[in-house]
C-alpha cells in the first residue's frame, strides 16, 4: 500500500454450499442477489458445481457488503456487486449501480475458497490508487492446491 491515504474495509463470509438451495429456486432471490451475467453462468452449471458457484458468489457479495459497512438490505443491492474472473482466472469484483454509488473510488480485492461443503470469501476494500497495479500481478501469487484443481476442471 502507498502509505494508507484512506480507510480500508475488511469483510469475511462463510457458509455451507447447500444453505441457499431453497432460495436459489426462487426467481426473486436470483434477480435480487445476482447480476445477469452470474445468473447466466449458473444456468450453464449443474449439481454440486452450481451450488458451489452460487454459494461462492453469495459469500463474496456478503463479504463486500461487510467491508463497505453495509448489511444485505441496507441500500446496496447484491446484484450490483458483480463477481467475475480476471484474465488469469482469479475472482474480480466490479461495483455497479448502488454499490458503485456507496463506494466511489474504491478498489475491491477478493479471495473465494471452497473446501468440502464450506464456502468462504474474504474482501479488502481500499481507496483506488493505494495499491500500485504494476508492482504485483495476481498471477504472481502462488495458488493453493484446491485452486489449481478447480481451475483444471
Amino acid at each position: 500500500m502507498n502509505g494508507g491515504s484512506g480507510p480500508m474495509g475488511v469483510g469475511l463470509d462463510l457458509l455451507d454450499r447447500t444453505e441457499l438451495d431453497r432460495l436459489t429456486t426462487r426467481r426473486w432471490f436470483l434477480r435480487y442477489c445476482y447480476a445477469p451475467e452470474e445468473i447466466e453462468r449458473a444456468h450453464r452449471l449443474t449439481g454440486r458445481r452450481r451450488q458451489e458457484y452460487l454459494a461462492g458468489r453469495f459469500a463474496a457479495k456478503e463479504a463486500v457488503l461487510k467491508a463497505l459497512g453495509r448489511g444485505l438490505f441496507q441500500g446496496v443491492a447484491p446484484r450490483d456487486i458483480l463477481v467475475g474472473r480476471a484474465a488469469g482466472g482469479a475472482p474480480h469484483v466490479e461495483l455497479r449501480g448502488s454499490a458503485a454509488e456507496a463506494a466511489p473510488g474504491t478498489t475491491v480485492l477478493i479471495s473465494i475458497t471452497h473446501k468440502g461443503d464450506a464456502v468462504a470469501a474474504v474482501v479488502l476494500t481500499v481507496p483506488r490508487g493505494d495499491i500500485p497495479s504494476d508492482d504485483i500481478s495476481r498471477d504472481d501469487i502462488p495458488r493453493t492446491h484446491d485452486e489449481e484443481e478447480r481451475r483444471g476442471s
